[in-house]
């Protein structure tokens, strides 16, 4: 008799990623160890929250990026969503990856119409891990950034460097933290 094989653990990390940062990379590099993921999904939304879309590069450029990075890295996936609310993009996976500071954006209520509604959509997520974005705190630093219902979330450790990476900087001119395949 064959044994049984366990299922593989999947987590996705959505995001714009315009454009993906030596910073995504290292936290999904984090998340894959931390979580003993078997794949991250780099997941970009057709339709984004809090953007505009108008601003962002064409999204088949922001794909091109991801996947010349995936083709070097099998445990890293590749996908657009039409969903734009992460419990709804989170649906079949078992961990979803985020910084700080889309952490706290998924906490105000104001994205959902009320904070009834908002726990109702969190408690439909799977274990979040979450990577240090300073200034934005985590749960357990501010009663502010604690979970308002029952959520299993994990803190990645992330390098310091990499906590000022933004995607807007790299668009300013700071190539030096643009990932590179």
């Amino acid at each position: 008799m064959t044994p049984a094989r366990t299922p593989p653990r999947t987590g996705v990390y959505p995001g714009s990623f315009d454009p993906v940062t030596v910073a995504h990379l290292h936290v999904a590099e984090a998340a894959v160890a931390r979580c003993g993921l078997d794949r991250l999904d780099l997941t970009i939304s057709v339709t984004t929250l809090g953007k505009d879309d108008g601003r962002l590069s064409p999204t088949e450029d922001r794909l091109a990026a991801l996947h010349e990075l995936a083709d070097r890295r099998p445990w890293l996936g590749v996908r657009t969503t039409p969903q734009s609310l992460l419990a709804d993009i989170a649906v079949g996976y078992d961990v979803v990856v985020l910084g700080a500071d889309k952490w706290h954006q998924l906490l105000d209520p104001s994205w959902y119409g009320s904070a009834e509604r908002r726990d109702e959509a969190l408690r439909r997520l799977p274990l979040l891990a979450l990577a240090p974005r300073p200034p934005w705190t985590l749960p357990g630093q501010d009663p502010g950034a604690d979970p308002p219902c029952d959520l299993a979330v994990v803190v990645l450790d992330t390098d310091p460097a990499h906590h000022p990476v933004s995607a807007t900087a790299v668009r300013d001119g700071r190539h030096e933290w643009r990932a590179r395949p």
